[in-house]
C-alpha cells in the first residue's frame, strides 16, 4: 500500500483511528462521536464519510431524532491494521503513537496498568504462538466493548504493535578507525602517559 492508497490515508489518521475502535462494538452517530472526541459535528461527519468510503464503517441504523433522522455507523470487523507493511505501517505508528500519547495523558491515577517495551529474539514457534494469542486477547477485549459510558464500564486505552524485525546487516563491533590507531582520540579524563 502507498501513501496515495485511500484505506491506508483513513487507517493513518489519529482520529479516525480512535472512531473505529468507538464503533467497534456500539454504533454512534456523528453527534455522538463529536461529543466523545471533542470535535465539532461537521468534523466527526467528515471523518465518518471518509471511513465509509473505505469501507471501515458501515451504517448500522437510522432513527428519528429530534425532529430530524440520526444515522448511526458500526466498524466493519476485520483488522487491516495489522495488514500493513512498509510506509503504510510507519504512518499506522504515527497514528498509534498519537493516541498512545493522549491516552497516556489520560491514565487514571493510581489505576492498574500493563506498560512494556520489548526487543526480543525469541523461537519462531513462540513468536507464532504469542502473535496468536495476543491477537485473540484484543479479539475477546473488542467483542466486550459497549458504548463509551454505558453504566457499569471502565474506559481503557490499549495500544500494540508487536511485529517481528528485520535482521541488520552485519555491523561492525569496534569503530575501525578507532582500532588503527587507538592514541587518535584519548580520553580527556585519563591521565597523560608518562
Amino acid at each position: 500500500m502507498t501513501a496515495t492508497d485511500p484505506l491506508l490515508r483513513a487507517l493513518a489518521h489519529p482520529v479516525r483511528l480512535r472512531i473505529v475502535s468507538l464503533v467497534w462494538n456500539a454504533p454512534l452517530s456523528a453527534a455522538e462521536l463529536a461529543r466523545e472526541l471533542g470535535v465539532s459535528h461537521a468534523l466527526a461527519s467528515q471523518h465518518l464519510r471518509r471511513l465509509d468510503a473505505v469501507g471501515l464503517v458501515e451504517l448500522a441504523e437510522v432513527r428519528a431524532n429530534r425532529g430530524g433522522r440520526e444515522r448511526r455507523y458500526r466498524a466493519v470487523h476485520g483488522s487491516p491494521l495489522s495488514d500493513q507493511r512498509g510506509e503504510g505501517a510507519l504512518l499506522i505508528a504515527e497514528a498509534l503513537a498519537h493516541n498512545l500519547r493522549d491516552r497516556a495523558g489520560r491514565r487514571a491515577p493510581g489505576a492498574a496498568g500493563v506498560t512494556s517495551d520489548a526487543e526480543l529474539w525469541v523461537a519462531p514457534e513462540v513468536w507464532d504462538t504469542f502473535r496468536v494469542r495476543l491477537g485473540a486477547l484484543f479479539d475477546g477485549l473488542h467483542d466486550a466493548a459497549r458504548a463509551p459510558h454505558s453504566p457499569g464500564t471502565v474506559g481503557i486505552g490499549a495500544t500494540v504493535m508487536a511485529f517481528p524485525l528485520t535482521e541488520p546487516d552485519a555491523l561492525p563491533t569496534t569503530d575501525p578507525e578507532a582500532e588503527a590507531d587507538p592514541k587518535a582520540d584519548p580520553d580527556p579524563r585519563s591521565e597523560p602517559e608518562r
